[in-house]
């Protein structure tokens, strides 16, 4: 994994109260972390800085769209991705990154990587099944969807009348005599 100097915020220029940062994420970002399920990323990422004088509170909002593949059909769609995160920076000894809401930079510190945090976020917010729109309302049509119809079990006709093991119904007659 290689640093991301664009995904690098520095808080120590500036004022107590919060401040906007916006980025573009894009494939060349997952590629990085050697994620290569998206076809492609179109993805705007905003952040609000809350700075205090003792921390930083940040809030991320990512949304936009990441090229994915059905997972019925295998055809690639842009599946919509909203994801929001909220991170509490304080300051300590040494780096710590073992709580997912609160980082801990070392008192030197005057800049913040929200990189692996964007990653996570917007990794996390893609649905664990992929399914095409067209899927779901019956507009696509592909060669698996066809083939899935044709293997589809056909329903047989249940008889109204349901037979009976003649053995049970001297019992049944024993629950309603009471």
């Amino acid at each position: 994994m290689k640093k991301h100097r664009e995904f690098m915020i520095p808080f120590s220029g500036l004022k107590q109260g919060k401040h906007e940062f916006d980025f573009k994420v894009d494939n060349t970002f997952f590629e990085s972390f050697e994620y290569n399920e998206f076809g492609g990323a179109a993805i705007d990422l905003h952040v609000l800085l809350n700075r205090s004088s003792t921390m930083l509170e940040l809030e991320m909002t990512a949304t936009g769209t990441v090229n994915v593949n059905c997972d019925v059909t295998s055809e690639a769609y842009d599946q919509p991705v909203t994801a929001n995160l909220e991170l509490v920076v304080k300051f300590g000894e040494e780096y710590n990154d073992d709580n997912d809401e609160i980082l801990i930079l070392p008192h030197g510190e005057f800049k913040v990587d929200v990189s692996q945090y964007a990653y996570e976020m917007i990794v996390l917010a893609v649905p664990l099944k992929k399914v095409h729109p067209g899927v779901l309302d019956g507009t696509l049509e592909s060669e698996a969807i066809s083939k899935l119809e044709e293997l589809h079990p056909k329903e047989k006709k249940v008889n109204k009348k349901k037979e009976t093991d003649p053995r049970w119904d001297s019992l049944k007659k024993l629950l309603t005599d009471k």
